[in-house]
């Protein structure tokens, strides 16, 4: 059986087969400023901007500045909305949209026919993850921006991504392929109208955030992507293509972003990667209770631009068939995990959990990465499936293989819906 090997997967190629090679070729690495010192990591800003303009979940500072900054978030919207000192605050709803690449398409078709079906409510929070990330303006901003939403992801092909380096890129480079194309595309896209738009909702008291994954120190940080736009400083728009870009930038498939910050009043650089590295999909640090925080009535809904059914294919007995099947397994599972984590957190924060998936019975092949007739297809499908009145699934799925008088049909797939005990 022959494989078609997706660039995603030079992105985790096992470290040992690349740092023989690198180690035996001895190139160089591309140069860099000092990364930030470990001690010093929760104190680096980025010159120019408040320091809470980003939060890191196991830290717990700058987890209470993300409530802080929520706590004034629900004052700006009480102030806007024109509510009472102690009116109730009025039902939220919240979106998080996973990574998945070109499976991006599914959530674009799936905004674009919620928005038809004339049930798709204004977000509080938004949430994107790597593909995801470059949904998440346009879903923030609302219907009005469907038509770019839908552009993005049909209407873009391989060529709008990426070009691809010489083979001794692994080894000699930062990554496979040049990401130049997909700095064009953002900027294209991420404008400086855009930006004030989502400035303007931040006065409504709107939270639009970002994951990318800081590879030197190995963790998440969360971008508070309404509060840049907020600042209208000069480099605001700068900044927010370079976070969108770096949360879309699989490691050693495109370049990582480098971003310039300070600390202890000395300059260092940060790399960042594609943030599903560390999350496939997010709400908001884990840590946050939101149901204590700020009490109201909650729901959740959940894009995961992927399969949740397993892809069965027959493995060739060789070393990279199994790296890449091992891998992409393990990407799956991690999306599971996600989903799963997501469900403690709405139970535990009282939101009323909805999931959409690509569905079992989408049988398109793609013949190369951003095939931009699989991408249509796709979007075609999530765009009907919302236009008709998407069911949600309201709790991860498990698949089950015999009878049981608890199982259910979610988005074509057989699963066993579950409640805490």
């Amino acid at each position: 059986m022959s494989t078609r090997w997706p660039l995603r997967f030079i992105a985790f190629l096992p470290a040992a087969i690349l740092l023989s090679t690198v180690a035996l070729s001895g190139c160089g690495a591309r140069p860099r400023r000092q990364a930030v010192p470990y001690d010093l990591q929760s104190y680096a800003e980025v010159p120019g901007f408040p320091r809470a303009i980003r939060y890191f979940p196991r830290d717990a500072e700058l987890v209470t500045q993300f409530e802080n900054d929520y706590l004034r978030s629900v004052d700006r919207e009480t102030e806007f909305l024109g509510l009472g000192k102690d009116a109730p605050l009025p039902p939220v709803t919240d979106l998080a949209i996973s990574g998945g690449g070109d499976n991006g398409a599914f959530g674009a078709g799936l905004l674009n026919g919620w928005t038809k079906a004339g049930t798709r409510p204004t977000f509080k929070i938004v949430t994107g993850v790597s593909t995801g990330a470059l949904t998440a303006p346009f879903a923030f901003l609302g219907s009005a921006y469907d038509e770019q939403l839908k552009s993005l992801y049909t209407n873009v092909t391989m060529t709008d991504i990426a070009i691809k380096r010489t083979a001794l890129s692994a080894l000699t480079d930062d990554a496979i392929t040049d990401s130049a194309p997909l700095w064009k595309l953002v900027k294209k896209y991420i404008t400086a109208q855009i930006l004030d738009a989502i400035a303007a909702e931040h006065e409504k008291g709107r939270v639009l955030l970002v994951a990318t994954t800081n590879l030197d120190v190995r963790r998440s940080v969360i971008w508070n992507v309404t509060k840049i736009a907020a600042t209208h400083h000069p480099k605001a728009l700068e900044l927010v293509q370079k976070i969108l870009i770096a949360s879309a930038a699989i490691p050693g498939t495109f370049p990582p972003v480098m971003i310039d910050v300070v600390a202890d009043g000395k300059p260092y650089q940060e790399m960042h990667v594609d943030g599903g590295t560390s999350a496939q999909v997010f709400v908001y640090p884990a840590a946050t209770n939101m149901h204590l925080l700020a009490p109201r009535e909650r729901k959740l809904y959940i894009i995961r631009n992927a399969r949740l059914d397993p892809e069965w294919a027959q493995v060739d007995r060789r070393t990279l068939p199994i790296a890449f099947r091992a891998i992409t397994t393990l990407i799956q599972s991690q999306g599971m995990g996600d989903l799963y984590r997501l469900y403690a957190i709405a139970q535990r924060d009282h939101l009323d959990y909805n999931l959409a998936y690509i569905p079992r019975d989408f049988y398109v092949q793609k013949k190369t990465d951003f095939d931009t007739t699989y991408m249509r297809a796709l979007f075609a499908v999530g765009e009907g499936l919302a236009e008709k009145g998407y069911e949600w699934a309201k709790s991860p799925p498990v698949i089950v293989t015999g009878g049981s008088d608890r199982q259910a049909s979610a988005g074509g797939m057989v699963v066993r819906e579950f409640s805490p005990r």
